[in-house]
């Protein structure tokens, strides 16, 4: 199978869907790499480190598009590269549909077969795909909350983790996924003040396992959300409900009982946040303020560090990526049902319920499209 590796275009985002490791298992199984000139540079990688392994080096993103049977990438195509897929070609990428109508429609009409990392599962029903990026997300989204709350950047001017006679500040993390486990890791290490509210009694008790008493756990359904929000420092938002948009658990009003220079940091921003008043940001414009309190909405986090997620991406992406390569995508997505759930779109059929919801499609269930080949 040819595979092609174009340069990410997004704003600020430096990861590449595959390392030279990655590319020279690909090989070794005898498969073709194609790579974008240059597509790795932001993460650390030389062209010449990508020929080594057997990659091709290709001046432009339309001959990547256009030699390979396969497209990896990490973020969702933007609306030229849309309309450079082919029909049947494979795209294996993150995609976040539930939040992307005009990307969702143009999938559609590409034809394309796009698998999403973010949707794959394994057999506990978890996300392997989408982890590596949530833990790097979840442990981000502290340190550019602690960085907002300095006064500089229109913060209160706290220190996380306070100072000898001085107490520390307060962080709140809606969900006790991935996420929210790996930003407890970083506020908690930090010596600051930190409350996880969750929905799962089971999830919050295996938190409390390993954290100990450096957090509190909070179960959803027995506290008064507003009051939380109004007493924390740094509100860290990582709710996610897989291939759907995010639920709007902190509406306006919550935001206006915030302290004046406190910090929202939206992970979910991605699925379409999980604040109402969150909207997408970039990292060379990464925040803004809303009612005195300083929000934080990168949707792409992880790019701002792209070596160390694209090197977990990888870790985690490759053993299917060389499954699909060496039996075909049919096969592979025929032959188990957790790497079915990352079918999003075939060949112009929703077959993701939550982005079929999300926009009122026609939806085919993935089992049913894959059955009949």
């Amino acid at each position: 199978m040819k595979i092609g590796v174009p340069t990410e275009i997004k704003a600020q985002e430096s990861r590449v869907g595959l390392t030279p490791i990655s590319v020279q298992e690909l090989t070794n199984h005898g498969h073709e790499v194609i790579i974008q000139d240059n597509a790795g540079f932001g993460a650390g990688f030389e062209n010449a480190d990508y020929e080594k392994v057997g990659a091709k080096i290709a001046p432009s993103a339309g001959d990547i598009f256009n030699d390979s049977d396969m497209i990896v990438k990490v973020k969702e195509p933007l609306s030229n590269e849309v309309s450079m897929l082919r029909e049947n070609q494979i795209l294996f990428t993150y995609l976040h549909l539930s939040a992307a109508p005009d990307l969702t429609k143009g999938l559609v009409n590409s034809k394309s077969i796009c698998i999403a990392y973010e949707t794959v599962t394994d057999e506990y029903k978890r996300l392997p795909l989408l982890a590596p990026m949530s833990a790097v997300a979840g442990r981000m989204s502290i340190q550019a909350g602690a960085r907002s709350l300095e006064k500089p950047l229109g913060g209160r001017g706290l220190l996380i983790g306070g100072a000898p006679g001085v107490n520390p500040g307060s962080v709140l993390i809606l969900g006790g996924g991935v996420v929210g486990e790996n930003a407890a890791i970083i506020a908690a290490g930090m010596q600051s003040k930190v409350f996880i509210v969750d929905k799962s009694e089971e999830r919050l008790n295996q938190l409390k396992s390993k954290f100990g008493e450096s957090i509190k756990t909070l179960l959803s359904n027995e506290i008064k959300l507003e009051e939380l929000v109004e007493d924390c420092d740094l509100l860290i938002g990582g709710v996610l409900i897989p291939g759907a948009e995010a639920p709007k658990l902190v509406t306006k009003n919550m935001i206006k009982l915030m302290k004046r220079g406190s910090v929202v940091v939206d992970v979910a921003i991605d699925q379409g946040g999980c604040i109402e008043t969150s909207k997408p940001t970039t990292h060379d414009n990464p925040t803004y303020i809303v009612d005195e309190v300083v929000h934080y909405c990168v949707a792409n986090m992880p790019g701002g560090v792209p070596r160390t997620s694209t090197m977990a991406l990888n870790n985690a992406t490759l053993p299917l990526l060389i499954k699909i390569a060496d039996q075909g995508c049919e096969k592979t997505l025929k032959n188990s049902n957790n790497y079915l759930a990352g079918l999003n779109v075939y060949k112009g059929s929703v077959t993701y319920k939550g982005v079929a919801d999300a926009f009122g499609l026609k939806y085919i269930p993935p089992e049913k499209v894959i059955k009949n080949i």
